[in-house]
């Protein structure tokens, strides 16, 4: 069990991180907008955990102290929350594909901003970022509790005024507009919890990966959220929470499966690297096939029939 943990201990807090990333975009997509900044909010997390603890707070020790890992998360939250609202208030008078356009521009701003300040360690980025555990499966004690804080928060937004506020505006917006329910207010709000949430995990990926850089934040990692979103469910929390796992074990599947004797050559080398292509024909066979991504509201309903 120790071999096991050792081996695919990094794994597994990438796939626990990449679900808190499917929440991060499933929150603006539960109130109708297809928002792509969850991956800006989430190198912004990173670059200020980076800052602060390479430049910024002083420790005695060779760990990274939990307590100054638990405030960066905060700072990050809440810089890449006011960030949200003044990107939000004007972006999300946009809707469908123009927003989505208008909050990939954010992340491209976002991205050559940190290519080009010195703060930032520009195209290198920030090295030796100190780490607070000392073995990978460790940051499960982090970003596990994160998860499943999101996703208790998520399940009580979803049966309180403001969770039905946000699906109706999905559902109607015009309709939800007639019934009293501002969505201005409610879309920005929305967009501003999943920056939160971004930016959160963003501080806690910058110590689990010990550099960090502007190739965190691109329109690729737009691409892949938005997978985990749309073919795990787009409907219920738990869809981005399945999606963002297995979606990000399926590169570390295709290249096990890369290696696989007597593959031909150029099979091999689709798998390893045309993770983004497989990832579109995801989106493509997902929206004809399931519209509303594998797991729906009534998922367990038909599971309890069968």
């Amino acid at each position: 069990m120790s071999d096991f943990f050792n081996t695919y201990g990094p794994l597994l807090v990438s796939m626990v991180l990449g679900a808190i990333l499917g929440l991060s975009l499933y929150l603006p997509l539960m109130a109708g907008q297809l928002s792509l900044a969850s991956p800006g909010f989430y190198a912004l997390g990173g670059y200020i955990a980076a800052i602060l603890s390479t430049q910024g707070f002083k420790f005695e020790g060779s760990l990274f102290p939990i307590p100054l890992l638990l405030l960066e998360m905060l700072i990050s939250g809440v810089v890449c929350g006011i960030l949200g609202v003044l990107v939000g208030m004007p972006a999300l008078r946009l809707r469908g594909i123009y927003l989505a356009i208008a909050t990939i521009a954010f992340v491209e701003i976002l991205r050559i901003l940190c290519l080009n300040l010195e703060i930032t360690g520009g195209a290198v980025g920030i090295f030796g970022i100190p780490q607070p555990f000392a073995s990978a499966i460790d940051y499960l004690w982090i970003a596990l509790p994160l998860l499943l804080l999101s996703m208790g928060f998520l399940y009580r937004l979803e049966k309180i005024r403001v969770g039905r506020a946000f699906i109706a505006i999905r559902e109607d917006e015009l309709a939800a507009d007639a019934m009293g329910i501002n969505p201005t207010y409610y879309k920005v709000l929305a967009f501003m919890l999943g920056a939160i949430l971004a930016g959160m995990v963003g501080a806690v990926s910058a110590h689990f990966l010990n550099t960090w850089n502007a190739r965190q934040g691109t329109f690729d990692a737009s691409i892949i959220y938005l997978t985990f979103v749309l073919i795990g469910g787009s409907r219920t929390f738990l869809g981005p929470v399945l999606g963002g796992m297995a979606f990000t074990a399926l590169p570390e599947i295709l290249r096990a499966m890369a290696d696989v004797p007597g593959l031909p050559l150029w099979l091999a080398q689709f798998l390893r690297d045309g993770r983004l292509i497989i990832f579109g024909l995801l989106i493509v066979l997902g929206t004809i096939f399931f519209p509303q991504g594998l797991i729906t509201p009534n998922w367990f309903k038909r599971l309890r029939r069968s």
